[in-house]
């Protein structure tokens, strides 16, 4: 699927694999946050993945009223505030997707997925 913004000079087609590229690298740029996960639904295995496959992990879509809704998939350190951190990424991922494509973010749900012991 594809977002379409229609501008005075003609129309800019986005691909949502492009917004959760985006979006999922401004996710791990957030304190706490290990990385994005994939979630296998069929076994219930959540794997971290790596930064080329970061778009996995994100799931992007583009209401009827233009609106994006953006679900991460994440897994945080070990002894952080998840609340903090999820409210962390909820501004910093909307603030950053919204002047990256200019469209609006309506929703951004974080789902914990797991927590991982860092270094």
């Amino acid at each position: 699927m594809k977002c379409i913004i229609d501008s005075d000079n003609g129309n800019i087609s986005i691909d949502n694999e492009v917004i959760a590229k985006y979006a999922g690298s401004a996710a791990v740029e957030c304190f706490g946050v290990v990385g994005m996960a994939s979630v296998n639904v069929k076994d219930g295995l959540v794997k971290l993945l790596k930064k080329d496959n970061i778009a996995h992990g994100v799931n992007v879509v583009l209401e009827d009223t233009g609106k994006l809704i953006i679900n991460l998939h994440i897994i945080v350190a070990y002894g952080v505030s998840i609340s903090a951190v999820a409210d962390n990424l909820i501004s910093n991922v909307r603030y950053k997707v919204e002047e990256f494509t200019g469209l609006d973010v309506d929703k951004v749900n974080v789902l914990v997925e797991g927590v991982r012991v860092t270094d």
